[in-house]
């Protein structure tokens, strides 16, 4: 899918966009099932909102635009104009992603029942593109209109909630693939006997815990610096510890009979992310003497007060956080019905009828160029479920563009609040209890069939 992509144009891709579209378009757009061109159009659409999301916290941004017509700068008499200050900050992203939210959740509840493309809702998931693209500018563009009121305050707590929910999403992602990542080279290794398979997972494991245990190096240097951060040293040493247990519990005999497969491969990425989201939590404290002065250390510069017209900007935490959730929705939304791990996520290993993978192209027209129906005997994935999923997604990056800001505060505060410290935290917590489940589950629930 990668190279689909990467061959195809501005023009190539609109044929991806439905049957209609493609057949005004060239005829060199490679093959595309009309399930996978759905969901890379709603994944573009998510890419747009967040570049636009972004924009709308750069620095710079509300001078530039007082020079508009539109923008008033606050001037009260000016009643058909925006406020400058409507449409950049957080406040604005708050907006932008209410009204994208809520077109997602609309189409959830749209599809709800959805089995095959022979259902008349059909046209509207996979067409009517230019449409569904002027009713969700139309949506932003009437977000701007919501009072102000309580409404920031109001939709921060659905951000959390619905950001959580997919922080959950994106674990078991995580977990997933590393169960998915050690069994398909473990397969690979026992089919070939190869010893490249073997040093390869041996090179990866090492890898994966000497970046770990470098991280909880520097983390200790850099990260506890005064007695004051007792809390950090807490975090690091707590999820150390946890991280030993699950490494140690991956190889006990007793897994290794329920799961065969089961090693320190698959322990190694989730210790490894696991240090991520300590490391995450930690640069959003709000003590400064608990993390370090990059200019400081990096130009040997003197630390500075950070001034009070500071604003919204991007750290290293907050681009890393965005990369991982952007290939996240990419992954769950590009991966092809048949791949086990994209399959489980939109259940669509459930509801699929038909084989995704069979013919390049319409049997009866004999062209492969064009976007075919592969969902007429039954969905390849759940509708629904992925619209919710994507609902949450944006719920998701608002909240972290925003890092977990609490509007009341003061904009000098975005990269240190409290609460992005324990949502971050717990959801290590909860990434590591989830894997030890998929360890000891087969163990305690003996009864069931796990493969």
């Amino acid at each position: 899918m990668g190279a689909v992509l990467g061959i195809c144009s501005a023009a190539q891709l609109a044929c991806c966009c439905g049957s209609a579209a493609c057949s005004l378009c060239c005829s060199a757009c490679p093959s595309c099932k009309n399930s996978t061109s759905s969901r890379i159009m709603y994944a573009i659409m998510m890419l747009l909102g967040t570049v636009v999301a972004c924009i709308m916290l750069s620095p710079g941004l509300k001078s530039a635009l007082q020079k508009v017509p539109f923008c008033n700068s606050g001037d009260a008499t000016q009643v058909l104009q925006l406020d400058c200050t409507d449409v950049v900050g957080y406040l604005a992203v708050y907006r932008l992603c209410f009204a994208m939210s809520l077109f997602f959740f609309v189409m959830a509840l749209l599809m709800i029942g959805v089995k095959s493309s022979k259902d008349p809702r059909a046209g509207i998931q996979n067409g009517f593109w230019a449409l569904k693209f002027l009713v969700l500018i139309g949506a932003i563009i009437g977000a701007f209109f919501i009072p102000r009121g309580e409404f920031g305050q109001v939709w921060m707590y659905f951000g959390m909630i619905g950001g959580f929910l997919f922080i959950l999403i994106q674990l078991v992602l995580i977990i997933d693939f590393a169960h998915s990542w050690a069994e398909a080279w473990v397969d690979k290794y026992e089919e070939t006997e190869s010893r490249g398979w073997y040093c390869a997972l041996l090179f990866f494991t090492f890898l994966h815990y000497a970046l770990a245990i470098t991280a909880v190096i520097l983390f200790f240097i850099f990260y506890t610096t005064t007695e004051s951060c007792a809390l950090h040293k807490f975090f690091i040493s707590f999820n150390l510890i946890l991280c030993f247990i699950i490494s140690i519990m991956s190889i006990l005999p007793k897994i290794q009979n329920s799961q065969p497969r089961s090693g320190l491969l698959q322990a190694s990425v989730i210790t490894l992310y696991t240090m991520y989201l300590t490391w995450s939590a930690m640069t959003n404290t709000a003590e400064k003497e608990c993390k370090p002065d990059w200019n400081t250390l990096i130009e040997g510069n003197e630390p500075t007060e950070a001034p009070q017209s500071e604003k919204p900007a991007f750290d290293g935490e907050s681009i890393a956080s965005l990369v991982i959730w952007f290939c996240c929705v990419l992954y769950s939304s590009l991966r092809s019905a048949s791949n086990s791990q994209a399959s489980r996520l939109t259940m669509s290993d459930k509801v699929l009828l038909k084989d995704d993978a069979s013919g390049s192209g319409d049997p009866e027209s004999g062209d492969g160029h064009h976007v075919w129906d592969n969902e007429e005997d039954g969905v390849a994935y759940s509708w629904s479920f992925f619209h919710t999923m994507f609902g949450l997604a944006t719920l998701y990056v608002m909240m972290t563009l925003t890092n977990w800001f609490t509007p009341n505060s003061d904009l000098t505060t975005l990269s240190s609040n409290m609460a992005a410290v324990w949502v971050k935290i717990v959801s290590s917590w909860i990434c590591l209890l989830l894997y030890l489940w998929t360890l000891v589950a087969p163990i305690i629930l003996s009864n069931r069939d796990f493969s």
